[in-house]
């Protein structure tokens, strides 16, 4: 690969990293100057965060060397590599959830900085600052995906970093949120600050990356210019084939109404919570129907009403609606038997147990609808290929059925979960951030699928961060704001700035005659 302008901050040579049955990285070299904003790019499973855990410490390698600012070190923990000014934002979130934000913040950066009191004004100060506003005292578990992922970078922003390492940062942000972040990167490499920036979204890369090293099997695939490179060539560095990466999909009109909310309103009791004031929505059977919004705006709320993990009176069920039954007072597994199937915005934990099995896994909800079991026994047989098919039919990288959860990657953990469900035949699929933080070829086919689906006849609601997505495969969109839902227009009929000023709580007056 080419040199860095400067000598190198950050030297990789011939870092190799074995699992059982795999090579996670293959004498890989990477170098990083100070000041260079680099990108690592590549398919999930590639063996970019199993790299990047290597330079954190958290991981150590079997062979190769590492060198810092001209000296050769062995990174043996995390605390080795933020006393050295490293910082890494994961993309699975390293908090605890019982405590505030100000605790995990000051656990992680040490005695030193302060305890969490002290600490308080800072964190308000930094994360107003970068745009991602943060209440310190506010507990973690009651924080939605997105604000999870501000404390982690704010966490970073916090310190007296030297190398920032960023996985996936701007997943569960909007584009201009995305821009502001970009206008603190720029600022920190103008100050010498080397940046290691790991994103699926490649016009990002492009935007703000002046290198790029490409892993492909976990070996060093090749590197290049990304300012120099379309997204297609960028594509075909990391996935080797580019073919369905640039489908057009014609849009839906959809049919009959499937999933119809009215006039619902949820007082959330959490005081750091959002309230549901007044959310109409119709999803129809044979179209996709995309919500939009910047994470905390009820999305959390509407998804646990919608699902039935949060359930309403019998006298209030009718404000939601499967084919106009009343629905809002049923339990999940009731709702999942006419005919929902659900995919949750957390893989690990809520779409999938991480430690036990994919086929147990997939029995968790399949078995409702696919002979898993029968007179109270669990058929072990149908369970096994029910996980192969979807495992084949999904494309998901794994050793087999019996392997954990948690053992896959995250692209490959969203393509199951997403098959899971899907091969269940549901009249109405609910998926949130269905491709988050998921590589290129994995997001292309989990979108084929989601379009399959609408065109067999299901009623799709995607809830999403990511207008980019949403416009690629919606046919009507929404957003919400605050807890308020904007009123859904056809794609073809509005622009990203009409989405953006809708997350803004900027709705129009009146419903476009396309939403009668």
């Amino acid at each position: 690969m080419s040199e860095p302008r400067q000598p190198a901050r950050l030297q990789l040579r011939g870092i190799t990293k074995r699992y059982p049955g795999t090579v996670a990285n293959d004498r890989i070299d990477l170098a990083i100057a100070p000041g260079e904003i680099h990108a690592l790019l590549g398919e999930n499973g590639a063996g970019k965060s199993t790299l990047m855990k290597i330079i954190y410490g958290v991981t150590q390698p079997d062979e190769g060397s590492i060198t810092w600012e001209g000296e050769q070190v062995a990174m043996r923990d995390p605390a080795q590599a933020r006393d050295r000014g490293i910082g890494m934002v994961f993309q699975h979130f390293s908090l605890f959830e019982t405590l505030d934000v100000a605790e995990n913040i000051a656990l992680a950066l040490g005695v030193a900085a302060g305890t969490p009191k002290q600490l308080e004004a800072k964190i308000r100060e930094v994360s107003q600052r970068y745009g991602m506003p943060l209440e310190p005292r506010r507990l973690v578990h009651s924080l939605s995906i997105g604000e999870r992922q501000r404390v982690e970078i704010v966490r970073c922003l916090m310190q007296d970093i030297k190398l920032l390492i960023l996985d996936e940062p701007t997943s569960v942000l909007t584009p201009q949120e995305a821009d502001d972040l970009f206008v603190v990167l720029r600022r920190l490499a103008s100050e010498g600050c080397s940046i290691l920036f790991i994103s699926h979204k490649l016009n990002e890369v492009r935007a703000l990356c002046e290198t790029a090293t490409v892993l492909r099997h976990g070996k060093v695939s090749g590197d290049c210019i990304p300012a120099e490179c379309s997204d297609l060539e960028l594509a075909r560095l990391m996935v080797g084939d580019a073919e369905g990466l640039e489908a057009d999909y014609p849009k839906a009109e959809g049919g009959a109404p499937f999933l119809q909310v009215k006039g619902l309103s949820w007082h959330n009791a959490d005081p750091f919570g959002v309230s549901l004031k007044e959310v109409d929505l119709r999803v129809r059977a044979g179209e996709i129907l995309g919500v939009a919004g910047v994470a905390g705006n009820g999305q959390d709320e509407l998804l646990a009403l919608l699902s039935g993990e949060q359930r309403l009176r019998s006298a209030e069920a009718a404000c939601i609606r499967y084919q106009d039954e009343p629905v809002a007072h049923l339990r999940p597994d009731a709702r999942r038997r006419r005919g929902l199937a659900f995919v949750p915005a957390e893989r690990l934990g809520h779409g999938a147990v991480p430690d036990m099995s994919l086929a147990d896994n997939g029995l968790l909800t399949g078995y409702l609808h696919e002979d898993l079991v029968g007179n109270g026994m669990v058929r072990g047989g149908k369970v096994r290929q029910f996980a192969e098919r979807v495992i084949r039919e999904f494309a998901v990288k794994t050793p087999g059925p019996h392997a954990a959860a948690r053992s896959l990657s995250g692209g490959n953990l969203q393509k199951f979960i997403l098959g899971r469900e899907i091969l269940q035949r549901p009249k109405l699929l609910i998926a949130a951030h269905p491709t988050w933080g998921v590589d290129v070829g994995a997001a292309a086919a989990i979108h084929r699928a989601l379009i399959e689906l609408r065109d067999a006849g299901a009623a799709i609601l995607v809830i999403s961060e990511d207008l980019e997505e949403l416009f690629h495969i919606s046919d009507r969109l929404a957003a919400l704001s605050d807890g308020r839902l904007s009123s859904p227009r056809r794609t073809t009929e509005c622009t990203p700035s009409d989405v953006g000023r809708w997350m803004a709580g900027q709705f129009d007056a009146h419903p476009t005659p396309s939403d009668a």
